[in-house]
Order: C-alpha cells, then sequence, then structure tokens
C-alpha cells in the first residue's frame, strides 16, 4: 500500500496520532486489546516462536509478545506506526522487536520462516477481494507448515451499533455511512478532517465472509470468534471492576455463537497452514 492512493487515506488518518494511546485507558489495556490477547494465547505457538505482526501499528501487540518471549517482527504500511513502534521495542530493551514499513501484500520475509502471522489490521484497510487475498496468501507464503494465521476484520454492523450507541444516527451524513456499509460493506467517510472518530475508507466483513477469505487462502482449520462482544457498546463503564467483568463473562460467552458474533466490532478468524509434519 505504500504507492497505493489508499496509503493517502491511512496517513490522514493515522498522522492524528490517536492510534498509540486507543487501545489503553489510565496505560492499562481496554476490552479490545483484552480480548485479542485472551484470544490469541489459545492459538499461538509458545515463545519463543517467530511470530510476524503484519500491520502492527505503534507496537501495543509487539511490546506485549516480545515481553512474554517471542521473536516478533512487526511491519506496518506507514512510517509514523513504525517510528511509535521502534520507540516502544527501544523502552524495553530487553525484550525488543523489530519494526519495517513494508505492505501487508508484500512481506520482507523468506518463505516459511514464520511459526505465526498475525494480521490485526491490515485487512480491513484492505477494500477490495484480490487485496485481501494478496494479504493472506503473503501470510501463507510466509508461514512454516503447521504455521497460525491470525487475521482480523471489522463487524459489518460496527457502525450502525457505534451510531447508536454515541448517537451518531441522528444525523443525516453518519446514517448514509452506516447504511450504505450494511449494503456493501465498504465503509467511507466524506469528511474526514471534521470527523476523524467516524473513521477513514475501509471494508467491512460478515462474519462467514471473514472465515471463507481465510479458507480461500488454503488455510485449514479455521475458527471464527467475535472479540469484545456487546459489551464494547458500554466500555465508559470499562473502569469499573464489577462491570469489566461482567463485560468480559458476556464477550466470551457468545464469543463463537454464530447469531452473536456481528455484535462484536471487531471479528477473528484463525487457521493453520496444512502440511506439519506429524510427531513420530
Amino acid at each position: 500500500m505504500v504507492d497505493d492512493p489508499l496509503a493517502a487515506h491511512l496517513s490522514a488518518h493515522y498522522d492524528l496520532g490517536f492510534e498509540r494511546d486507543r487501545l489503553f485507558r489510565d496505560g492499562e489495556p481496554r476490552l479490545e486489546l483484552t480480548r485479542t490477547l485472551e484470544l490469541l494465547d489459545r492459538f499461538l505457538p509458545s515463545a519463543p516462536a517467530r511470530l510476524i505482526d503484519v500491520g502492527g501499528g505503534p507496537g501495543a501487540y509487539a511490546a506485549i509478545w516480545a515481553r512474554q518471549g517471542y521473536d516478533v517482527h512487526l511491519y506496518d504500511v506507514l512510517e509514523l506506526h513504525v517510528q511509535q513502534a521502534q520507540q516502544a521495542s527501544d523502552a524495553q530493551p530487553e525484550h525488543s522487536f523489530t519494526a519495517q514499513v513494508a505492505d501487508a501484500r508484500s512481506i520482507p520475509e523468506p518463505d516459511a520462516s514464520a511459526d505465526a502471522v498475525v494480521l490485526l489490521g491490515p485487512l480491513y484497510h484492505l477494500t477490495e477481494p484480490a487485496e485481501r487475498a494478496a494479504a493472506l496468501l503473503e501470510a501463507w507464503r510466509i508461514l512454516k507448515p503447521g504455521g497460525v494465521v491470525a487475521a482480523v476484520g471489522i463487524s459489518r454492523s460496527s457502525a450502525l451499533l457505534d451510531g447508536l450507541w454515541r448517537g451518531w444516527l441522528g444525523y443525516p451524513v453518519f446514517r448514509a455511512i452506516a447504511e450504505r456499509d450494511l449494503v456493501d460493506g465498504q465503509h467511507r467517510n466524506p469528511d474526514p478532517i471534521r470527523y476523524p472518530q467516524w473513521f477513514t475508507t475501509a471494508y467491512f466483513h460478515r462474519p462467514e465472509e471473514l472465515v471463507a477469505e481465510v479458507k480461500d487462502a488454503g488455510f485449514d482449520a479455521v475458527s471464527l470468534l467475535g472479540i469484545e462482544g456487546p459489551g464494547w457498546l458500554m466500555q465508559e463503564h470499562w473502569s469499573d471492576p464489577d462491570r469489566r467483568e461482567q463485560m468480559l463473562l458476556a464477550a466470551r460467552a457468545v464469543e463463537s455463537e454464530p447469531t452473536m458474533s456481528g455484535l462484536s466490532a471487531h471479528l477473528l478468524a484463525v487457521g493453520t497452514k496444512p502440511g506439519a509434519v506429524q510427531p513420530g
């Protein structure tokens, strides 16, 4: 995406700098970060596995995985995010990781060199099916046989639900955004300077669609999990320990329920590259 016109939209949005702290509140992990780590802990190979964090942004996840002992290598299309990720790595010299600018569809890693590839951001910024397929095929290429891919999509209904929670559906402009999302998943913010909180150019998945894309890239045993559950619509209560536990309980209770998947803002699809050598 470095030479892609889409990069201009991403830069205009992310150069505002809020992504660095978005996953935290008062230094503590918020619901999205907490649940994503919780879910991935079930699927990622044990440290010190080689983990490629594609579209890793400012390095929030990479820093945590490096502290857990993983051999982490982060790639992001935006120079700002790579600089911020490098700063995060430098802040923990005993648990450092690498950070480099790269397109999710062309990662400078050798074939079959990674134990896990995580794509927590690229798929919803690649708005065309062929682009998302290219990113998933690149993950397949750099994974070892038996390696794990973990890919996140934004739920098709997330703008509608977010607009309901925040009262944005009262704005005709936002209502039109949410209506288009439901029709074709193509999220467009007509005034990103005035309304940066309405996100940037993106693609929002249906749960079954995300699963199909991961399977079509050649991955086996694909699981689909809702990350936040319905609790993301009440995150103003996250600092209350009792309400926080209720949000986590609700997310865990319906994470794999197909009729509830779309209530999560983010969807996680996890698959395995076939061909692992079976123990003798």
